[in-house]
């Protein structure tokens, strides 16, 4: 659909990338990963031609179509949610309207008429174009879309201008993902989406007819979405097949071929160099020298591109709490009419990862606020533990900053004994570099502002952190190293997420929020879907229809041999000698699979039970291993089993 030959950009004095060849095809489904202000989001503008090229060409096929969403700055306005994500389908709406027009027209008209046959074969055409176009059923596309990514139904008819920022770009992604264009370009199309819509979109992308390529910070994401991943990288772009943790794995491999031929280059270069400096005045080895001087010359220096720093910053440890950090009795909260939640009923304990989820507007934010003490309880009571010292960061934490002071100066206030080259690199880390830690906060973006203030209170962490978003505005380097310092850090966390890279590796429990109640669930965010789509009950059922599969084929469709011609030939013949060790197998993993099922209702009877958040750690992983090695003998014996039974 689009190719690009020898493509290369500069960003002012910058070169952002050159010599890129790229051929995207028609089920392209990329990732576009890189650090920040390497050029990515460029790329993508180049893609879409909103930025043009500073060397090579780029072309495009016959007919296709591009929609482009950037990170934010669209501003929609002047009709309703519904009738601005339906404006997409103008074209087709027209066409209904003229094919209504001539029903009536041919009405109107005797059938003898040479006009009515004339209206009826251009309403013929018409409608066909219109049914292929599925013309009959945008209504409810739409009402799919807004749903999928958020909206709720009673929203559909307020103004697009009453929604902020974050809403009025979801419904961007709503018109472009309703469009269908051959080519989708989304630049961080999940920074204004949570878990549920996240959830929604992969699925919806993994259906999707045409082809993309995206951005994200998002890990899991562009995991379960991208079948490739193009880095851009050191002034290059480079092709990588499969998801991200594919793309690690090869570049991981990538590199340490190069070091290795870089190695070999050395030597061969060295062995040369020591040759011709030891023999160059020795008339009779003057043909070797000079050709191993040629040899020389035609050698293409190998270059290691630099190490990306990888920052490892100690955070101090805080003075340790009591074990029982906080605790809500029978709360409530309300706001005048409005009903967030009610009888909420929770202990959090010393070193628990509790991750708030829910719906946008279920009351996450709510209810972190609450546990920092930020909002009055509307019945109830909350009591926080010994010595417990909560610390809120809030969606809107830099308004609490000084304006006036530089980066590096404020900074040095929260860690005193740490040193200038020690504070510049946990700054570059949340993407302050070189000359912008000199920076004065006041002129900096809110997100920036908010980033500086997550690093600075991880300087001097109390003992009870109440995160409400941690990870807006991070990229995966950054978000790397937080999530780092979190799972060192032994006091007790409670945050709010949309990242479920984030979440799945640092939660130990999940309190959702849904419908008014706060439901506690063990484990990370995996454990949590699990026991929302049926936990053991739904495994024991699976279990169960996988030992009866063979049996039920077989009672339903039994096959009578034939007594002439015989049925043993139709039939793979198994070795005697390989047979019996089949069914040996075959009862040994009976065994199995019943002794691990019952070490499954042990370890969630365990979790059911808290006592303690390593206890609840140890637990879960002892659950995740038993899952895993379950399913892998019920597949074994369902291979074996059909294998006996084919050749019985």
């Amino acid at each position: 659909m689009i190719q690009l030959q020898g493509a290369g950009k500069r960003f002012g004095h910058k070169l952002l990338f050159e010599n890129c060849d790229w051929l995207i095809t028609p089920r392209e489904r990329t990732g576009l990963v890189g650090g920040n202000g390497t050029g990515k989001s460029t790329l993508l503008k180049i893609l879409c031609g909103k930025e043009s090229l500073d060397y090579g060409s780029i072309s495009y096929a016959k007919g296709m179509t591009l929609g482009y969403l950037p990170q934010d700055g669209l501003s929609l306005s002047g009709r309703t949610v519904f009738q601005e994500a339906m404006s997409v389908f103008d074209n087709l709406r027209l066409m209904e309207k003229e094919l209504e027009a001539l029903h009536h027209k041919m009405a109107d008209l005797d059938p003898s008429d040479p006009e009515w046959s004339s209206a009826a074969e251009r309403a013929h055409a018409i409608d066909s174009e219109f049914r292929n176009k599925d013309g009959y059923s945008i209504e409810a596309q739409v009402g799919t879309v807004l749903d999928g990514l958020g909206f709720r139904k009673e929203d559909w008819g307020r103004r697009t201008e009453e929604f902020s920022g974050g809403w009025q770009m979801r419904l961007a992604l709503a018109k472009l993902l309703l469009d269908r264009p051959s080519l989708l370009l989304l630049d961080e199309p999940t920074n204004h989406l949570d878990l549920d819509a996240r959830n929604w979109l992969e699925s919806y992308l993994d259906g999707y007819p045409g082809a993309y390529i995206l951005i994200s910070h998002d890990r899991y994401f562009l995991d379960v979405t991208v079948k490739k991943t193009v880095e851009v990288w050191n002034k290059n772009v480079h092709f990588y097949s499969g998801n991200y943790d594919k793309y690690l794995a090869q570049k991981t491999e990538r590199r340490d071929q190069l070091t290795a031929a870089y190695r070999n280059q050395r030597d061969r270069i060295e062995q040369l160099e020591a040759f011709i400096n030891r023999f160059r005045a020795q008339a009779t080895k003057a043909k070797q020298v000079q050709s191993r001087i040629k040899e020389l010359e035609k050698i293409e220096r190998i270059e290691i591109p630099p190490d990306e720093q990888t920052i490892h910053f100690k955070f101090p440890q805080p003075k340790p709490s009591g074990r029982i950090v906080a605790e809500f009795k029978g709360v409530s909260k309300t706001y005048g009419p409005k009903h967030v939640f009610s009888d909420a009923n929770f202990v959090i304990e010393r070193g628990d990862r509790v991750a708030l989820v829910g719906v946008n507007g279920a009351g996450k934010s709510t209810l972190i606020k609450l546990l920092a003490g930020t909002e009055p309880l509307s019945t109830g009571s909350y009591e926080l533990g010994y010595n417990t010292t909560p610390d809120y960061f809030a969606q809107d934490q830099y308004k609490e900053l000084d304006p006036d002071a530089r980066m590096i100066d404020d900074i040095a206030t929260a860690a005193p004994r740490s040193t200038q080259t020690e504070l510049r690199s946990l700054l570059g880390c949340f993407l302050f570099s070189e000359d912008d830690v000199f920076k004065r906060i006041g002129v900096l973006s809110g997100g920036e502002r908010n980033r500086y203030a997550l690093a600075k209170m991880l300087l001097a962490p109390s003992n009870f952190l109440l995160l409400d978003e941690p990870t807006n505005h991070l990229d995966m380097r950054a978000k790397d190293v937080l999530l780092d310092a979190l799972k060192e850090y032994n006091g007790t966390v409670v945050f709010v997420s949309h990242d479920r890279y984030f979440i799945d590796n640092l939660a130990l429990r999940i309190f959702e929020i849904e419908e008014g109640h706060v439901h506690v669930y063990p484990g990370n965010y995996e454990d949590y879907l699990w026991r929302k789509s049926g936990g053991p009950e739904a495994l024991l059922e699976k279990q169960a229809a996988a030992q009866a599969g063979p049996a039920k084929v077989a009672e339903i469709a039994p096959v009578a041999p034939d007594a002439n011609t015989g049925d043993k030939r139709d039939k793979p013949r198994v070795n005697p000698m390989k047979a019996q060790k089949m069914r040996v197998r075959v009862k040994e993993l009976e065994e199995e699979i019943s002794s691990l099922e019952s070490q499954i209702q042990q370890h969630e009877a365990a979790l059911g039970d808290y006592k303690s958040a390593e206890e609840t750690v140890r637990v879960s992983g002892l659950l995740t291993h038993c899952r895993k090695e379950l399913e892998t003998r019920v597949t074994e014996w369902e291979e074996l089993t059909s294998e006996l039974d084919a050749s019985a």
